[in-house]
Parts: C-alpha cells; sequence; structure tokens
C-alpha cells in the first residue's frame, strides 16, 4: 500500500482569507467561508489512505435532481451524448477548485483526466476568474473587423514563447476548427493536396478532420475529407518494432533489444514503412503531414526519438509542410518542453493549439509562418468569435498562471514521480503492460498478459475504470482499443496527489484481480 507523503507543497490554491493547507505545508488562501472539506467517501476501505486535504467547502447544491437531469440527457440531448457518458454510473460534477470537483451530493473527487487535458492550471482557477469576471465588465465581444488590445496584447504574449519563424497567428474555437483551418492553409501554400497522418491519431471530429483522423469510434459512414493517407504508428510498446531505449520518457517499455547507445532500429523500421508509403499510397508531392507529439485519444502513444526529424525532412523533401498537434501537449504539459514538439528538436511549419490554451474556455489557435500565412490572404475569412476579448483575456492570464506558479516544472516534477512509481505497477501486475508519457501527458496501457500484448478486454477495463472512480479518482480512457488509460490532470496536482491516486489504483487492480 502506498503511504500518503508529499515532497511538494499541498496546492490547494485559493482566493483572498484564510490558509487552506495543513501544517507544514505552503500557504495558499481561500476567499471567506471556506472550511474543512472531509474526503468523501460512502464506505472508505480499511487500507486505502485519506483524501488529501482541500480546505474548499462547496457550495451547496439545490438544482435539478440527478434523475430528471438523465432524463433530459436522454430525451433532449443528442443521443450522443449518452452515447459518451462516462461510467455505469454517471458522475454528475457540480462545482470544481483546482484539482478538485465536487458532485451534486458533495462528494469531492481528485481530478486527473482535466475535463478531456483541457484545464491546464486548475479548475477555477482565481487569477483567471478575476481576469474573466473583469473583462466581462468591459466589453464581452466584439469581431475582427474592429481592432481591440486584448487580441494584440495575447498574440503578441503567445508569438514570444514559440521559436521562429512560428509567429503568425490565427485564434479559433476549438481544436477541431484549428485543425480543419490547418488543412486548408497547407493545401493553398503548397498546391498540393494529400496530407499524411497516424493510424490512430485524432485531430477532430468536423466531416474535414474526420478524414485526418484516424481512430474508427469517432468516424462516421459518410464521405469525409479527402486524400489523407494514414501511415503506421511508430509505436513502439504495441507496434511491429520497439525497444528497451526508445522514446523520450522516464519510463522505457518492457520489450527487449540489441542497439546500441544511439542507434535505434526500430525508428529505421517506422521511417521505411513511410518511405513504403511515399512509394506506393501517394503522389510525388504532398501538402502536410500532421502528428501529435504524443497522441492524446490513441492513448498518450510516444514514438521513437529521431522519428519526427527522419519524417520532417521527407515530407519536406517532397514539398509538404509538417504540422504539430500540440492540442493536448502544448502548454508545459510535457514538463521538459513547453511545447511537445521541442521534445523531438524539430521545429515544424504549424502548430495548432486548443483544450489548455483556455484553461476550459473555448480558445483554439494556428500559429505557422509568415509566408504560409500570406497565402491563406487568396479570400476572405471570417470567424465571429475567434480571438473576442474574453476569449484573448482568459488566455492571456493562463500564460501567466504557467510561469507564475512554475507549472511547467511541476509537470516535469510531479509527473516523472507518478510515472516511475506507476512502472513498479507495472512490474507488480502481469496485465499492467505498458506505462509511458512525459510529463503529465500518461498513459498506463492494459493487456491480458505481458507476452502477447493483448489488450485488456472493454468489460475488464470498465471494471477496473468504475472502481477508480467509487474510491474518489476520476481518470480517461483511450487507446484504438480502448485499453489504455488516459492521465492528464490540471498541471496544479502534488506529489500528496499521486500517493492518494497510486494506492487507488493499486486497489482497483487488486479487486479486479481478485474477482477474477
Amino acid at each position: 500500500m502506498y503511504k500518503v507523503v508529499s515532497s511538494l507543497s499541498g496546492r490547494c490554491a485559493g482566493l483572498t482569507g484564510q490558509s487552506c493547507c495543513s501544517s507544514g505545508f505552503a500557504k495558499f488562501h481561500l476567499g471567506s467561508g471556506a472550511v474543512c472539506q472531509q474526503s468523501a467517501f460512502k464506505y472508505r476501505p480499511a487500507d486505502l489512505p485519506e483524501m488529501p486535504r482541500c480546505d474548499l467547502k462547496p457550495e451547496e447544491y439545490k438544482g435539478m435532481s440527478k434523475e430528471q437531469m438523465m432524463k433530459i440527457r436522454r430525451q433532449n440531448c443528442n443521443p450522443v451524448t449518452m452515447k459518451i457518458t462516462y461510467y455505469k454510473k454517471p458522475v454528475f460534477i457540480h462545482q470544481g477548485h483546482m484539482q478538485w470537483l465536487w458532485d451534486v451530493d458533495g462528494r469531492r473527487y481528485l481530478d486527473l483526466f482535466a475535463g478531456v487535458a483541457t484545464v491546464s492550471v486548475g479548475h477555477c482557477h482565481p487569477k483567471l476568474t478575476a481576469a474573466a469576471a473583469k473583462q466581462l465588465k468591459r466589453l464581452w465581444h466584439t469581431t475582427n473587423i474592429y481592432v481591440h488590445p486584448n487580441l494584440h496584447e495575447y498574440c503578441e504574449k503567445l508569438a514570444s514563447l514559440l521559436p521562429d519563424p512560428l509567429k503568425v497567428i490565427y485564434l479559433t474555437n476549438s481544436g477541431s476548427e484549428a485543425n480543419d483551418l490547418a488543412m486548408l492553409m497547407a493545401r493553398l501554400h503548397t498546391g498540393n493536396f494529400d496530407i499524411l497522418t497516424f493510424r490512430g491519431s485524432y485531430h477532430g471530429g468536423t466531416q474535414q478532420t474526420m478524414g485526418l483522423t484516424s481512430n474508427s469510434p469517432y468516424k462516421y459512414p459518410i464521405a469525409t475529407s479527402s486524400g489523407c493517407t494514414h501511415i503506421m504508428s511508430p509505436d513502439v510498446f504495441r507496434g511491429v518494432w520497439g525497444g528497451s531505449h526508445c522514446r523520450d520518457s522516464p519510463v522505457q517499455t518492457i520489450r527487449e533489444c540489441s542497439c546500441a547507445q544511439g542507434h535505434c532500429m526500430a525508428n529505421e523500421k517506422y521511417i521505411g514503412q513511410l518511405k513504403e508509403a511515399f512509394s506506393t499510397s501517394l503522389p510525388s508531392q504532398i501538402a502536410a503531414f500532421f502528428g501529435e507529439p504524443i497522441q492524446g485519444m490513441g492513448g498518450a502513444v510516444q514514438y521513437p526519438k529521431n522519428f519526427f526529424k527522419d519524417a520532417y525532412k521527407l515530407v519536406r523533401e517532397r514539398g509538404g509542410i509538417c504540422i504539430a498537434d500540440e492540442v493536448q501537449t502544448g502548454f508545459g504539459r510535457t514538463g521538459t518542453h513547453f511545447w511537445g514538439f521541442q521534445g523531438y528538436d524539430v521545429i515544424p511549419d504549424m502548430v495548432t493549439m486548443a483544450k489548455g490554451i483556455g484553461n476550459g474556455f473555448p480558445v483554439g489557435a494556428v500559429v505557422t509562418t509568415p509566408e504560409i500565412a500570406a497565402s491563406f490572404g487568396k479570400a476572405y475569412h471570417f470567424n465571429t468569435f475567434g480571438g473576442s476579448p474574453i476569449a484573448c483575456a482568459v488566455a492571456s492570464s493562463v500564460l501567466d498562471t504557467i510561469k507564475e506558479d512554475g507549472l511547467q516544472q511541476n509537470s516535469h516534477n510531479v509527473g516523472t514521480y507518478l510515472l516511475t512509481e506507476m512502472a513498479k505497477l507495472r512490474d507488480k501486475y502481469e496485465i499492467i503492460g505498458d506505462v509511458r508519457g512525459k510529463g503529465l501527458q500518461i498513459g498506463v496501457e492494459m493487456v491480458k498478459d505481458k507476452a502477447s500484448r493483448e489488450p485488456l478486454s472493454p468489460e475488464a477495463m470498465s471494471e477496473i475504470f468504475e472502481d477508480i472512480k467509487d474510491m474518489g479518482v476520476l481518470i480517461g480512457k483511450g487507446g484504438v482499443y480502448g485499453q489504455t488509460f488516459r492521465i492528464q490532470p490540471p498541471m496544479c496536482i502534488t506529489n500528496e496527489d499521486v500517493d492518494f491516486f497510486l494506492a487507488v489504483f493499486n486497489k482497483a487492480v487488486h479487486n479486479y484481480l481478485d474477482r477474477k
């Protein structure tokens, strides 16, 4: 069993007022009315530690009943809303604060999925709340047919965080919209049509980006964007080739290899597959190559360290541009760098971003070079809400908060701790096949056994998933076969939170094996 001991401060940040952290922890503050909030287990297992303390008292919920919400969800919400609802017994969320969520019954959860890797700096972070409230009192909306300071202040600030020549920004409302626009810009600039991406990738849910996405549950049986070719994912755990020091992660795969230091046979084989695709499936000139630095929906898949460097060279030789989809990996989440692509020592020609850019406020962006951006001026393109005053105020505060709160470094420190401790559980349990990622972009791939690497069944995944939730922790799922648990929390979590999660995860796996 994991003992709850933190080497970091109890980060429970808050407003002005009384301390919300126990003695010995760095002090963060809450507004008036904050009192001790006990962890909300109905029946806490005797061998499970107490949930880490947070002294925010949630507001009492007095709204619609759970039964009425589910009735409306079934009758008035599109059926797909029920289809994507997590858990057999859904969670009814009422309030959030930093890394914590409360349901309508007042039960507290440690949120390790952050609204699908979206809440970057913490739920209702007081700095962002203040920035939003200040702007809401001044000006909510005006379009870019007028000039307002927030847009220009934010674009200058964001551009300063990207390497040359990535300095021209177009703001959108979502990642799907950003990737849709990136596809259009790539085709306009190059005069070519075909676009490459990995199998297992996810780049959005519009009709255009659905063609780019290569993950069957997210594809409808209709005509989507043609000209999209999905190449073999260079997955060094589940893929055809892999080894023991392929990826940029504190934890490597359980696979063995005989590669000399600095040499990666798996990378050579996967680049060989890319060359084969160029020889057989694509014209001599292409428009673009999309790549997530670490796959998100695909299950935190990482590639050989030099893959992007070699792939970018081949793509550019064929007239294409290289696009980094940073929707889930950007804004310090990977820890060592602000952008995921920087971990591969490459500079793309275009970067798309969303999710963590606004901490839950709908913002997205496409950043590219002046030359590529100029190609977009061949017609008018108008976005009603992209770059609105309120969106820019929130997004600007996100950048300030990441720096002021040291969240990129926290992602590195806490993420590395989580990965190395989770690897000990992988070595303990036959059904934990792989632990991977960087910073707080983490995947835990579950298998029937390590020898076959065959995915753990959906039924078994659901049992463990539900048990983790019932013990007070929310995580995500992903992978082509739904076989990977995704851990992408707000970047303010602490080692103490990690210790609690490790105990919960260990207990959930142990419970499943006992039942089995």
